[in-house]
């Protein structure tokens, strides 16, 4: 008995010793690699902004993605959330419009996550993918089918269609991917019922939370 108890200790031991190591190790592993994440992340963001608001000459935080409040937008419509709103300046620091990221949860594959920038005026400048994960040869497609389609367009709200764009609001679907298309078109409503009733109503300012 006293060797089994012996056992059974010396094999507690044993694991508790393996996983003290793994411990350390992925704490250490996290350390190493945080700050590159964080800067590649970074990095994206700056592109992302560059991308959808080209004429800007710099980017300024109105509400972070760390802030205390993340914005939702409400209606039965949209399933998707408000990031991160950036304020796009001119050289002499004046307000030109706005970066918004949106997270839309509707897509095949999981959340859909882009920029979009869009002028004080309410032009929609374009969107910028920052994270998708659909079908291969379907949904993967939106970059190139969906993405161009938004850009320059000053509408209230986005339908898609399977029969051809004949209209500025109108956006030809990707074909058999029509939940990617709906999702991202769903997204950009969303941002664009953000900018409408929340940051148009209160340009140049803060935002009531």
């Amino acid at each position: 008995m006293d060797n089994e108890k012996k056992s059974m200790i010396k094999d507690a031991l044993i694991l508790f010793a393996i996983t003290l190591v793994a411990g350390l190790l992925l704490g250490f592993v996290y350390d190493v690699t945080k700050e590159p994440i964080a800067q590649q992340k970074a990095k994206a963001k700056a592109e992302a902004c560059k991308n959808v608001f080209a004429d800007a000459d710099a980017f300024e935080t109105l509400v972070g993605e760390d802030g205390p409040t993340a914005y939702f937008v409400a209606g039965k419509d949209f399933n998707m959330d408000i990031d991160e709103v950036m304020q796009a300046l001119d050289s002499s620091g004046q307000l030109m419009g706005y970066v918004i990221t949106v997270t839309d949860h509707e897509g095949y594959g999981g959340d859909i996550q882009f920029s979009m920038g869009v002028t004080l005026d309410g032009t929609l400048n374009g969107i910028s993918l920052l994270s998708i994960s659909e079908t291969a040869g379907l949904g993967m497609k939106a970059g190139d089918v969906l993405v161009p389609q938004f850009a320059n367009k000053k509408v209230e709200r986005f339908s898609y269609t399977k029969s051809g764009s004949t209209s500025d609001s109108e956006i030809d679907a990707i074909s058999g991917a029509t939940i990617t298309t709906n999702a991202i078109v769903n997204g950009v409503n969303g941002g664009l019922m953000f900018f409408n009733s929340v940051l148009a109503e209160n340009e140049g300012g803060g935002i009531n939370e």
